[in-house]
């Protein structure tokens, strides 16, 4: 059953399916060379189709950003025919000027993660490929479109900082990452932005401020809250209030996309080495699999 577009959701993905917030068909987990996925959905709504998967876990936050198998969660949305991808994130805020509930479409990254299975060709000669763009230039215009049009506060551009977690970032090194130009930061989309460029997979990240990151705004410590008193109760409801529009951005963004002339070079990642024999036409040939 293949299908070109699909949604990785972030935290509140658990949610978003048990509210039937969309219609949709479990599939299963998807069997890769490198370990099962997370659990694959099939959507039909309002004539926009598309598959879905939980980052985190199917029924609730199973699994934080530094465990999660992306290589498997690439390699099965790459197996089911998908090559435009939208993902979401909660990230904080770094940048004084962004608030809480605003939605951030990135254009630039800093990865400060280590030991994440970052490519599909470790120990081999391939995959040095250009970083710039970060993210598809062709989705992240359907996505300015689509958040704009529905009225949404946003803004486009800007730097992800993407941090190895669990836990969250001290004082001095959200103070490091701004003076680096970060603007959020989370955990998620490194190395899965650069692994589906490795299969030549368009993909962009959707971001919403879930708080403010250490040391932006001084709050005091509290016991046993979310973020032991990072956020706010207001900043909070803020936050989800903009979680909960997601799936409008969603279903705008893909009736935006067929609609999008913009062009991007996204599918020709591996032409290089395709010209140079190091690699033929059939992705599934291009790996050593362990």
């Amino acid at each position: 059953m293949e299908c070109k577009n699909a949604v990785i959701g972030g935290t509140g993905a658990y949610t978003l399916l048990g509210r039937g917030v969309f219609e949709f068909e479990r599939l299963r987990p998807i069997h890769t060379p490198y370990g099962e996925s997370q659990t694959i959905f099939m959507v039909n709504e309002e004539d926009v189709r598309f598959l879905f998967m939980s980052r985190h876990g199917e029924e609730d936050y199973d699994i934080s950003a530094p465990y999660v198998n992306y290589q498997a969660n690439i390699y099965a949305l790459r197996e089911l025919g998908v090559r435009n991808i939208i993902a979401w994130s909660g990230p904080g805020a770094i940048n004084k000027d962004l608030k809480p509930g605003q939605y951030i479409i990135p254009d630039d990254l800093i990865d400060g993660t280590h030991g994440r299975k970052s490519s599909f060709f470790e120990g081999r000669g391939i995959g040095h490929m250009r970083q710039s763009p970060v993210f598809c230039p062709r989705l992240a215009l359907a996505l300015e479109r689509s958040v704009k049009g529905l009225g949404y506060d946003y803004r486009s551009g800007g730097t992800y900082v993407c941090t190895q977690g669990p836990r969250l970032e001290t004082p001095a090194e959200i103070k490091m990452y701004e003076t680096l130009g970060g603007d959020i930061v989370g955990m998620v989309v490194a190395p899965e932005c650069f692994l589906a460029k490795e299969l030549e997979m368009c993909y962009i990240p959707l971001c919403y401020v879930s708080n403010y990151a250490e040391g932006v705004r001084m709050r005091k410590y509290k016991i046993g809250v979310p973020l032991e008193g990072l956020s706010t109760e207001d900043e909070q409801e803020q936050a989800n209030r903009s979680l909960g529009n997601i799936p409008h951005i969603i279903m705008e963004f893909f009736k935006k996309l067929d609609e999008e002339e913009t062009q991007c070079f996204c599918q020709y990642s591996m032409e290089r080495h395709r010209k140079e024999g190091v690699v033929g036409q059939e992705w599934h040939d291009w790996f050593d699999k362990p």
